[in-house]
């Protein structure tokens, strides 16, 4: 399909989704990029009681915990 003919689709509200190759998206700022930390047993034993509280993973709670005060600090 030309280019001309994708934007007409698009100009006349056309479903196009299905036109794209989705596989490759990429949402910049949010690569994964991985870091070591170290908690002491304590913190670890807190987090995973925690984590299964929650029904999800150590790293998940983690990334929730930092998202949220990083949020708040930005308020």
């Amino acid at each position: 399909m030309k280019a001309t003919e994708f934007d007409t689709k698009f100009d006349n509200g056309e479903k196009i989704t299905d036109l794209l190759d989705l596989s490759q998206v990429k949402h910049p700022g949010y690569e994964q990029q991985h870091i070591d930390v170290g908690f002491p047993t304590w913190m670890i034993a807190a987090l995973d009681q925690e984590a299964r509280r929650l029904g999800v993973n150590r790293q998940s709670i983690i990334k929730i915990w930092i998202a949220d005060r990083l949020a708040s600090l930005s308020r």
